[in-house]
């Protein structure tokens, strides 16, 4: 995937799916203008449980594979649901566990590119 439309998509997919569960703070980090990424974007949330948290990553999967029609290359995290990662080439979605985003701390990791916060108010 590479065309800017292709990917603005994607975006709005993902965040459909972490909207539908009520995915806490959302926040997309435009790592663009950062060399040597791996992608173009992170796109960050929170579940309060691990009940929630596997919620957002399943429904984030059902709603791009249906909005767009794209599966994940890759997908962790299941397992114990602290901290499910799912890689769509440019974008990388992250859906942690509250108290683990708040360890993690990606944000911070990344505070030289540029953030949009989502409103998740439905």
């Amino acid at each position: 995937m590479n065309g800017k439309e292709e990917i603005n998509n994607l975006k709005e997919a993902i965040l459909e799916g972490i909207k539908k569960i009520k995915g806490k703070e959302i926040i997309i980090i435009d790592l663009n203008t950062i060399k040597h990424t791996e992608c173009g974007f992170f796109i960050i949330c929170h579940g309060t449980s691990v009940t929630q948290v596997s919620s957002i990553g399943r429904s984030v999967e059902e709603t791009v594979e249906k909005m767009t029609n794209l599966k994940a290359w890759h997908s962790e995290g299941y397992n114990n649901s602290l901290w499910i990662l799912l890689d769509y080439g440019d974008i990388v979605v992250h859906v942690f566990h509250e108290r683990t985003r708040h360890f993690y701390n990606l944000e911070g990791l990344w505070a030289d590119a540029k953030s949009i916060i989502i409103n998740s108010e439905i």
